[in-house]
């Protein structure tokens, strides 16, 4: 098969660390710092599908702000004026430490290069900025310019439309195994960034690939 003539990425949890928020703040969160971010993550994905299926949009910040106040209350609180210091670090997640150096081996052979990710516009910028890497991109792209959240075909056909190369000819990466089953039926070839050792699930829409961190990527560009 021939090298994929773009690469379409998921951002958070496959370009950016989603723990990397609470883990900042640990020492002012208390013990309860890892199960806050689990349920924090948890429920800010489970508010996107309910949106998604219902119609009601409400746009990314407003779900992570919606998620996050569900987990504190989960927990039993945290410390007053906690919250907004969360809020204010999922702004500028850590880019997980292979990112660039992939990104550029991409870039570097040829390959176009996106992002496709639930996160508004102006989240995504400011994690993009803060990660330093916007120079590698030739898109940054919101699903608020389809005004639903993933996995909605809608959002999918974005990549589609910004670079004109069938989906069969791009390779979509994402480390949540159902934006892969989303992105697979749409017609992308995928890649499944399993960091942390998943099983693997809904076995009838499967990833072409999975590894565990990004740097496999660069031998499909090679090939």
């Amino acid at each position: 098969m021939s090298a994929p003539k773009a690469f379409i990425f998921d951002a958070y949890g496959t370009l950016f660390d989603v723990h990397s928020a609470a883990g900042r703040l640990k020492g002012e969160i208390g013990p309860n710092a890892d199960k806050l971010s689990q349920i924090w993550r948890d429920k800010q994905l489970q508010y996107t599908w309910i949106r998604a299926l219902t119609g009601r949009h409400s746009d990314f910040e407003s779900v992570t702000a919606a998620g996050l106040d569900f987990a504190i209350a989960a927990v039993g609180g945290i410390p007053g004026g906690v919250r907004q210091k969360l809020l204010d670090a999922y702004m500028s997640l850590d880019a997980y430490p292979e990112v660039r150096e992939v990104l550029t081996g991409l870039k570097n052979a040829g390959a176009r290069l996106a992002i496709l990710s639930n996160g508004t516009p102006k989240m995504l910028e400011a994690a993009v900025q803060s990660s330093q890497i916007g120079d590698l991109l030739d898109a940054n792209i919101s699903i608020e310019r389809a005004g639903i959240y993933k996995p909605s075909g809608k959002v999918y056909k974005l990549g589609v439309d910004e670079f004109g190369f069938p989906a069969a000819q791009m390779s979509f990466q994402s480390s949540n195994r159902w934006d892969i089953s989303g992105a697979h039926v749409f017609g992308y070839r995928t890649v499944w960034i399993n960091r942390f050792g998943q099983p693997d699930e809904l076995l009838d829409m499967p990833p072409d690939l999975t590894v565990d961190n990004l740097r496999p990527l660069l031998e499909l560009a090679a090939t």
